[in-house]
């Protein structure tokens, strides 16, 4: 689960940070010594993706989108609504970007 940080992300210890390019038009964070996955950033705008996990207060986060919807096990599903898209629905509103 991420939080959507947008740009307003800052690092401590950025020197055990690894950031690989996993699309076109994303780029993915882990940490170098344990390899735990950090972040997600798109690359048009820089906004961050951060796991949920990363943070101490998580009351205020309220989830309310799932992603690849149409990719998902049968067996998995949360009791709360949320906005739901599809593979194809996450391509056309998060990437990858050309400027129209």
């Amino acid at each position: 689960m991420f939080v959507d940080c947008r740009t307003d992300v800052t690092f401590e210890g950025e020197e055990n940070i690894a950031v690989y390019d996993s699309s076109d038009w994303a780029e993915r964070a882990f940490c170098k010594k344990c390899g735990s996955h950090l972040f997600y950033r798109l690359k048009h705008n820089n906004a961050h993706q951060m796991l949920v996990g990363q943070f101490q207060d998580q009351e205020k986060f309220h989830f309310d989108l799932q992603v690849y919807m149409d990719s998902k096990p049968a067996f998995y599903d949360f009791a709360n609504k949320t906005r739901e898209l599809t593979e194809a629905e996450v391509i056309d509103e998060f990437g990858p970007y050309e400027k129209k």
